[in-house]
């Protein structure tokens, strides 16, 4: 009997110790726990909250102000550490009935690191089979600092938009005072509307405008209502205030004090869209942002914006500041432009449609870069009306159209281009003359009737020099057929034509040709006096001039300050002599009486340069188009400055010769 009893108790024992081993371990448990942590699903973590604390802090006090909390705060990284409790401790815990975890927590939010200690209470809870290990919970887990109350803030303080500047410093995009105009409904009078109208034409706004800011549900009619923002510096400012139902107040707002001339350069800044924001999705742009919608601005956006301070702080009896990332200013921007020289240049085009690039053929310092006409930035960065808007999309001169990142037919201006490639393949040869009888010319049957023309004809064989002079089609469509089509597109592509510019501001690429060969004998010959499909920047049109002055070699333009100045782009274009040979020639093109530059010797200082009137015809067998007149030029001595400019619509106006005017004359100014 007493050995039945034993083997009894024995069972007994052995079936307790298997229920024992059954229960789940704190350890087991809060490992769950940390993990639903670590994976933010706060309310599986809610589950395993014991029931005081879930009386306490019910789910929205839970799961809502953790999921809030993260999102808010940028949670990310999140890592939970602590150390297990070993056998004799999990024992005791099984005895007590409670367990003990100190734990660290380390996270990322948007203000930079956050870590914390704090300690876990776990309790077994339920009955028989259903017992187990509860979180025993409180705000402190979310942040100790809040452990008997409180709430988390987040403030952000804006950092101030970076500055552009010219290489004198003088602005072209900066922080000013700026006028926000507004409207005391009260004041509008016994005849509204037309006080609407008459405030919207000083403003160069819509009636529509006006009505909408001032039908908003706050407006009452002693409220001061704001309705645009204008610079200081507008024109009709005391017509305005005048008016009488119209106020003001100074704010901090963009300027761009150099306006249109500008424009395409610098760019403007708006309010992000919902497209922009859904682009720039990292975190750093919110909905009420300001950003750059074109030109530098957009370009250097990143730069120029900065990054906005950020406090995390826990609100209580006492405020404990949890993680700071101090506001950080956006980087001021200096440009190699010289803002008085891109000013005259865009005043000398007076409304005409055309584009300039001025550089420093020494340095590559880009000096000018001008697109006309042009629209006024501060208008956009304001609010443009959209009957303004609407006419300037309606101008057929595309004042909003960016010309000089774009390219164009160049005409003669390639003529040196084309000369250093024949001089450098050995197809031309500066000492032989070719007879050219008459000003019009064709090689053959494969050019069926299709003649080449020249301006004017030669007293005698035709030598490079006199062909550069007098600018000569037929001698240049000559030597690029015997060039053939490979040496030719070769060269050009030493020259950079096929490839990105290695520059800070996007601009087209120059092109050969629509498929980048020339095949066709026809586009062969007229393409090596700048016609056929040719496309080139004015800024790439520039650098081609650079070799003529720096011992062949092409030095890279560049726009920022801090960029290194004189970097050869292409090395070893022509040689030394031949440099020489063609600065000598482009004196020869102004001084020559039978130079097509003679206007330029109006300066009371020598100039070089080289003319192109690019005729632009829908087909070959069309007589006439339009005409875009070029002229590239720099002071011989100095050869400081070198100005590519160019002009549409010259066909009335003496084509490349109209262009030759207004060069000189900035080229005077700037003396």
């Amino acid at each position: 009997m007493k050995k039945i009893v034993f083997l009894m108790s024995m069972v007994l024992c052995i079936l307790l110790v298997a229920c024992s081993n059954d229960e789940v371990s704190p350890n087991e448990r809060f490992d769950t726990y940390v993990k639903n942590w670590h994976d933010n699903d706060f309310s599986k973590m809610y589950k395993m909250v014991a029931d005081k604390s879930k009386s306490e802090y019910p789910t929205e006090e839970y799961v809502d102000r953790y999921k809030k909390l993260y999102k808010d705060l940028g949670v990310s990284d999140l890592k939970i550490t602590y150390e297990k409790l070993d056998e004799k401790e999990v024992e005791a815990a099984f005895e007590k009935g409670k367990a003990t975890y100190p734990f660290s927590v380390e996270m990322n939010t948007i203000a930079g690191p956050i870590t914390f200690d704090y300690e876990a209470q776990l309790i077994q809870q339920g009955e028989e089979e259903n017992k187990n290990w509860y979180v025993k919970w409180d705000p402190g887990f979310i942040f100790p600092a809040i452990k008997d109350g409180g709430d988390i803030a987040i403030t952000t303080e804006k950092p101030r938009r970076g500055e552009i500047l010219d290489r004198n410093r003088m602005p072209l995009a900066i922080n000013d005072d700026v006028w926000e105009v507004g409207i005391v409904p009260g004041k509008l009078g016994d005849s509204p509307e037309a006080k609407k109208k008459e405030i919207a034409d000083l403003l160069g706004i819509d009636v529509e405008t006006i009505n909408n800011k001032l039908n908003a549900n706050w407006v009452s009619p002693d409220d001061f209502v704001p309705i645009t923002k204008v610079p200081t510096t507008k024109e009709n400012l005391e017509e305005l205030w005048a008016t009488g139902p119209v106020a003001g107040k100074k704010v901090t707002g963009r300027v761009y004090p150099y306006g249109e001339s500008t424009a395409h350069l610098v760019g403007y800044i708006g309010k992000i869209t919902a497209e922009e924001l859904e682009k720039n999705d990292d975190g750093t742009y919110s909905a009420n942002d300001m950003i750059g919608k074109r030109g530098l601005e957009q370009l250097y956006d990143k730069r120029l914006r900065g990054e906005q301070g950020i406090k995390i702080v826990a609100e209580g009896q006492e405020d404990v500041v949890l993680a700071e990332k101090p506001v950080k200013d956006g980087e001021n921007i200096m440009l190699t432009i010289n803002a008085e020289l891109q000013k005259k240049i865009y005043q000398s085009y007076d409304g005409e449609a055309g584009t300039t690039a001025a550089i420093d053929p020494k340095t590559g310092e880009t000096l000018a870069l001008v697109s006309s006409p042009a629209f006024d930035p501060n208008e956009f960065v304001f609010g443009i009306s959209q009957s303004k808007l609407t006419k300037l999309q309606e101008n057929p001169k595309q004042p909003l159209i960016n010309k000089f990142s774009a390219t164009f037919v160049p005409g003669s201006v390639i003529k040196p281009v084309t000369a250093s490639i024949g001089l450098q393949s050995g197809a031309i040869d500066p000492n032989e003359g070719v007879e050219i009888n008459g000003l019009t010319w064709s090689p053959g049957k494969s050019f069926g009737n299709y003649e080449i023309h020249r301006v004017s004809e030669s007293d005698g064989p035709v030598d490079l020099k006199d062909a550069l002079i007098r600018s000569d089609n037929i001698y240049f469509a000559m030597k690029t057929l015997e060039m053939g089509s490979e040496t030719f597109v070769n060269g050009l592509q030493k020259f950079g034509f096929g490839e990105d510019i290695p520059f800070t501001y996007p601009i087209q690429t120059s092109t050969v040709s629509t498929d980048g060969k020339l095949k066709d004998k026809v586009l062969l010959a007229n393409s090596g006096y700048g016609q056929g499909e040719m496309q080139i920047s004015a800024l790439h049109l520039a650098a081609t001039y650079t070799p003529l002055l720096n011992s062949g070699n092409m030095i890279k333009p560049i726009l920022l300050k801090d960029e290194k100045v004189s970097q050869v782009w292409k090395k070893d274009l022509i040689t030394e002599d031949q440099a020489a040979l063609l600065r000598e020639s482009l004196r020869r093109v102004v001084t020559s009486a039978k130079g097509t530059a003679n206007g330029a010797q109006k300066a009371d200082f020598p100039i070089s340069g080289k003319t192109g009137t690019a005729e632009l015809k829908k087909s070959k067998d069309v007589k006439s188009g339009q005409e875009n007149g070029w002229f590239v030029a720099y002071p011989t001595e100095s050869q400081d400055i070198l100005i590519a400019m160019m002009i549409e619509h010259t066909e009335d106006k003496g084509g490349s010769a109209y262009a030759v005017e207004k060069v000189t004359k900035i080229l005077k100014e700037m003396k």
